[in-house]
């Protein structure tokens, strides 16, 4: 059985792990809420080193969730090649 957590439970569950990692950073290069979902979805099997080099091509070319979601696939599926499992994440 799945147990729901409510919001204070959250907030309580953010502050302990700030207070254990005070200087935790995200290695990812994002400067969007867009920007770091796709950066997310694209580290899966993959360096984050080798997502900030390919999201930085990747950003260049489409800004904006609209111009990625209307891009042309096979060009999508050859900026994020070097990620691995480039036909998935291409789709989603």
């Amino acid at each position: 059985m799945v147990k729901i957590m409510k919001k204070n439970d959250i907030t309580n569950f953010i502050k302990i792990l700030k207070e254990a990692y005070p200087d935790a950073t995200c290695s990812l290069d994002f400067e969007t809420p867009f920007q770091i979902v796709v950066a997310v979805m694209l580290s899966a099997q993959c360096t984050d080193v080798r997502v900030n080099k390919v999201t930085d091509v990747l950003f260049k070319k489409y800004p904006t969730p609209e111009s990625l979601a209307n891009c042309d696939i096979a060009e999508l599926e050859n900026i994020i090649h070097s990620c691995g499992c480039y036909k998935i994440k291409s789709k989603n």
